[in-house]
């Protein structure tokens, strides 16, 4: 009697949620009740406890009590985990508090953000599919599913289900190496062990002692043979192995300029998912999700108009956020719509401002060379650096594809993608480069304000 009770506490939320919450966070739930006749409902592990208690406690509890014609007490348990004598459903803050301490083991290569977890991430139609694919990978729910290709433009959240995987895999089985890093580590890894004579390690700990890969931004291994080559016969061995592997790009496979055939074929060979620009609904949850995070109250009507005119990615949106409260803060000003004005204004105007032929003259004045020379077939380094530096600082500012921004100095967008790579790197690792394109950055957006 009381578990047909619950299967319909269950109709009544599945009407009320997206279907993937419902198949991951409710479906999993399993309805008992105790020796008190108190109800108590087992989620499958404590990332699902939480999630649970943060965002659907409340709706089961109000239609339990519905269904009951009285306000009935409610336990969530973990499966498998003894509990002691039995409270009421409380706060989710409270209860978060009870959670046991995880010890999240780093992974291998890059370390996981701290914050890019499955719980932080805004689920709405435009990555639906791409969170549930994830969240299945990582709780290993089909036995056929081992690699997973995530695509979409900068700023969409990708690398923030990619690093969601490795922590709830880190989470569930501590002792599975989980190994996050770039398509760019990997190369400048290999390369190393070649000259240090240890590629046989290299090999090893690619091939042997990684239970779980998550490689960013592929589209950087572009013309890298060599690179490619010894990839996909990693790739090889942990597939061979049924290892997970979890892919992040900008571009499809397929359109991944000199790749490698083998490579192409198993970069292609899991399940591909996209993720579209969030609709106005979802940036308006990813706003309150941050709000949440930093407890700064911002009005609803300036939530509201920062989700309509930032509309292109999540980045973009998170930085007018952070510009409103933090020139609020900083000026000692109230948050209103004059302020959020100027804010969205001069993220938009750059955009619209900032032109490649701006970018030119900037670049070309601090390097002291000419447009004729950035746009010549020349190999100097002092014409390539530069070069670079244009088409780094034009994928930056402006919307323009790579294809477009290669064409815009007589390159192919493979080059382009090269080149951003080239600067990218040297802003990590030369202080000369990163200290020459801080200095173009200011030039350029004094040039437009």
């Amino acid at each position: 009697m009381e578990e047909s009770i619950w299967e319909k506490v269950k109709i009544a939320i599945k009407g009320s949620i997206p279907n993937h919450s419902f198949r991951m966070w409710i479906e999993p739930l399993k309805f008992k009740m105790d020796k008190d006749n108190a109800i108590i409902l087992e989620c499958p592990n404590f990332f699902s406890r939480k999630r649970v208690v943060d965002h659907y406690a409340k709706m089961i509890e109000s239609e339990i009590s519905r269904l009951c014609g009285m306000k009935t007490r409610i336990d969530f348990t973990i499966s498998g985990v003894k509990t002691r004598a039995k409270k009421a459903v409380r706060p989710k803050e409270e209860l978060q508090l009870e959670l046991p301490t995880i010890n999240m083991q780093p992974a291998l290569g890059r370390i996981l953000r701290k914050n890019f977890t499955f719980d932080r991430f805004v689920v709405g139609g435009n990555n639906d599919f791409a969170y549930s694919a994830s969240l299945s990978l990582a709780n290993r729910k089909l036995e056929n599913q081992s690699s997973l290709f995530l695509l979409s433009k900068t700023g969409m959240g990708k690398s923030h289900l990619s690093q969601a995987i490795g922590h709830h895999i880190l989470s569930e089985s501590p002792a599975e190496s989980v190994n996050y890093i770039t398509a760019e580590d990997f190369t400048n890894e290999m390369v190393n062990a070649f000259k240090s004579n240890e590629i046989e390690l290299f090999k090893e700990k690619y091939r042997n002692n990684c239970d779980v890969l998550l490689l960013e931004d592929v589209h950087f291994l572009t013309g890298k043979e060599r690179t490619q080559i010894e990839l996909a016969l990693a790739l090889d061995y942990l597939f061979d192995a049924d290892k997970k592997i979890i892919f992040t790009s900008c571009y499809l496979p397929s359109d991944i300029p000199k790749m490698n055939e083998q490579l192409c074929s198993r970069l292609a060979g899991g399940l591909i998912t996209t993720i579209e620009p969030p609709d106005f609904r979802t940036r308006i949850d990813i706003l309150n999700m941050k709000l949440r995070e930093t407890g700064c109250p911002v009005p609803g009507k300036i939530m509201e108009y920062l989700a309509e005119e930032l509309a292109d990615n999540v980045r973009q949106l998170e930085s007018g956020l952070i510009g409103v409260t933090t020139r609020a803060s900083l000026l000692g000003e109230r948050i209103n719509m004059d302020l959020a004005r100027s804010v969205v204004q001069n993220i938009g105007r750059k955009k619209q401002t900032i032109t490649i032929d701006l970018i030119k003259k900037v670049v070309c004045i601090n390097y002291n060379v000419t447009i004729e020379e950035l746009m010549s077939k020349s190999r100097k380094k002092s014409i390539v650096r530069p070069r670079h530096v244009a088409i780094y600082l034009s994928r930056k500012y402006t919307n323009h594809t790579y294809n477009a921004i290669g064409k815009h100095f007589n390159r192919y967008h493979a080059t382009a993608i090269r080149s951003i790579g080239a600067i990218e790197k040297g802003i990590r690792t030369d202080n000369t480069i990163r200290k020459q394109v801080e200095y173009c950055c200011r030039k350029i957006e004094e040039a437009v304000e």
